[in-house]
């Protein structure tokens, strides 16, 4: 049968181990310094005291006198055993010069020969030594007793080794105890941190926590959504590839710890990531991207941050502006068929009526006048995309009731434009300055009271495609060897001075909220492309956008060098 693997321990329970072994060691390694330095303490406190003991027997007057009576001991025992009593050693033996006792703790052993050395004291000196006697091993002083100058005896005061050994053991078992507490209290503390680090690292080994980190950086840097997350105080903590792509970050712009002022992103976008409401699918322009944003705060008893996702939108929204573009050639197209089913109507009319001449007069004229229109914008714009949006534009405009004049100096030859040039740029840029022209052109006198009240109004004369006649918007398509030029002037009610940076912020629109977007994807296509967009009052009174896209050292075809656009008339 075979044994399941054991998971490896947590790094909790692995620092946990370790802390305890390292306290235990610290704690144990303490005690063995206390007991050496407690035991040389203790020995050195008894020497001193049985030291000061035999010194002050032997200058003692009683003493002196005691020995030369012809029985000193009768004297001195009692006085030896006050002394011993009184001091807490365990001997204190006086003797004469020939080493013969007159006092020991043991009656017997007076008159006995003192087991020791001598000769140091003989000599007048005072000295220490560990001598095992009758009482066993101790620590004994042997001092000489001087009587007026002569060595008249001895004196040796100790105590024995067992009796200081007990006095450490005593020290070492509350050393011991304290010992045993701090071990105790340092096991509690570190069980207590490593929970609550079992607690962060949710029970996960070294390894694990190694692996996820692993996973995590790679993760980071493999999506291709752009994650950001931001502290309690607004600084970037964390920021992956695709986010420092999306904000159009620089490589080497260092975006960690910084604030999110400080990352030079456009004033709505920076609102956003600073609100302290979540955001949900907010649309969002960068200088080169459209982005959506989502954000939502990490609140856990306090605002703790931010966590941001963006994603990138440029090419959903240019597919949106192209089907928008195929919506308006097919409503283009189905208007073109039922204005077509109206004219056949009335030449088949015409016909029954017997009146053929008129009939084939009208048909005749008819189809010239369409044919003309297609003739002239191709012949003016060789750019198929160009060719196609303009007419689609201009039918469009003329089921509103405006005009879609093309520019007599207008030209795009083919082959004019480079590859580097998207044609998708081309379609949002013209398409949605045309819309908003149209848009403005069909408003009409009403458009402009609207204008005038908000301020928005270029007060002045008005053309003869102004409110006295017909709607007109002109576009200029020009292309030579250094920049593509495309511009679009209405006959509305114009834009304001005041308002001219401002249109191009995304949201803005004299048409109500859920609007404004299309001068923001202008302005961002032309930037995306090196060139410039700007605004100013056209001929006919109304808003005039001019837009330059830089097209390189690149010689245009001449194949209709010579060739130029008449007005052509929708």
């Amino acid at each position: 049968m075979r044994l399941p693997r054991a998971r490896p321990r947590s790094l909790a329970g692995q620092l946990f181990a370790m802390q305890v072994v390292l306290i235990a060691a610290v704690v144990a390694g303490c005690a063995v310094f206390a007991y050496v330095s407690g035991s040389a303490q203790a020995e050195e406190t008894a020497a001193r005291q049985v030291r000061v003991a035999a010194l002050a027997v032997a200058d003692s007057p009683s003493v002196r006198e005691a020995i030369r009576t012809p029985d000193p001991s009768a004297v001195l025992q009692p006085y030896a055993e006050r002394v011993r009593e009184d001091t807490g050693i365990a001997f204190v033996t006086i003797m004469d010069t020939e080493r013969v006792r007159w006092t020991h703790p043991d009656t017997s052993q007076i008159g006995d020969t003192f087991l020791g050395n001598t000769a140091k004291a003989l000599r007048g000196q005072t000295f220490t030594e560990t001598y095992t006697g009758t009482l066993g091993p101790s620590i004994r002083v042997v001092t000489p007793i001087r009587d007026d100058g002569r060595i008249v005896g001895l004196v040796s005061a100790g105590i024995t080794v067992d009796r200081v050994s007990s006095q450490v053991r005593e020290q070492l078992g509350a050393l011991a105890l304290a010992a045993g507490g701090a071990l105790a209290l340092g096991g509690i503390g570190t069980y207590v941190i490593n929970a609550r680090l079992r607690r962060h690292t949710h029970g996960m080994n070294a390894a694990e926590l190694s692996r996820l980190h692993d996973y995590h950086q790679a993760t980071l840097h493999a999506v291709r959504e752009g994650l950001l997350m931001l502290d309690g105080r607004r600084r970037v903590a964390l920021i992956n590839d695709a986010g420092r792509e999306l904000l159009g970050l620089e490589p080497d712009t260092e975006a960690v710890g910084r604030t999110v002022d400080e990352l030079a992103l456009p004033a709505p976008l920076t609102g956003a990531l600073l609100a302290s409401e979540p955001r949900v699918d907010e649309l969002h322009l960068t200088a080169d991207r459209v982005i959506v944003v989502n954000t939502r705060p990490v609140v856990g008893g306090e605002r703790r941050g931010t966590v941001v996702t963006l994603r990138d939108h440029t090419e959903l929204q240019a597919l949106t502006g192209e089907l928008d573009s195929e919506r308006g050639f097919t409503q283009a197209l189905r208007s073109q068929a039922h204005e077509a089913a109206n004219r056949l109507h009335t030449v088949v009319s015409l016909i029954e009526l017997g009146r053929v001449e008129e009939a084939v007069d009208f048909a005749t004229a008819e189809l010239e006048l369409a044919q003309v229109l297609t003739d002239r914008v191709v012949g003016a714009v060789e750019e198929p995309v160009l060719a196609a949006l303009l007419l689609g534009k201009a039918a469009q405009a003329n089921e509103r009731g405006v005009e879609l004049v093309l520019a007599e100096d207008s030209l795009i030859d083919d082959g004019a434009l480079p590859p580097s040039l998207a044609q998708r740029d081309l379609v949002t840029i013209l398409g949605n300055l045309i819309d908003n022209a149209v848009d403005a052109a069909s408003e009409g006198p009403e458009g402009a009271e609207d204008l005038e009240e908000s301020g928005a109004a270029v007060p002045g004369p008005r053309a003869a495609g102004g409110p006295a006649g017909r709607a007109r918007v002109t576009v200029t398509a020009l292309a030579d060897e250094r920049e593509l030029l495309l511009r679009v002037a209405d006959t509305g009610a114009g834009i304001g001075p005041e308002a001219a940076d401002e249109v191009f912020r995304r949201g803005w629109s004299t048409h109500g909220a859920g609007r404004g977007l299309g001068l923001a994807l202008v302005r961002q296509a032309a930037h995306r492309n090196g060139g410039t967009v700007e605004l100013d009052a056209g001929p006919d009174g109304g808003a005039r956008f001019t837009v330059r896209l830089p097209l390189g050292d690149r010689t245009a075809g001449s194949g209709a060098a010579g060739v130029r656009a008449k007005e052509v008339t929708a």
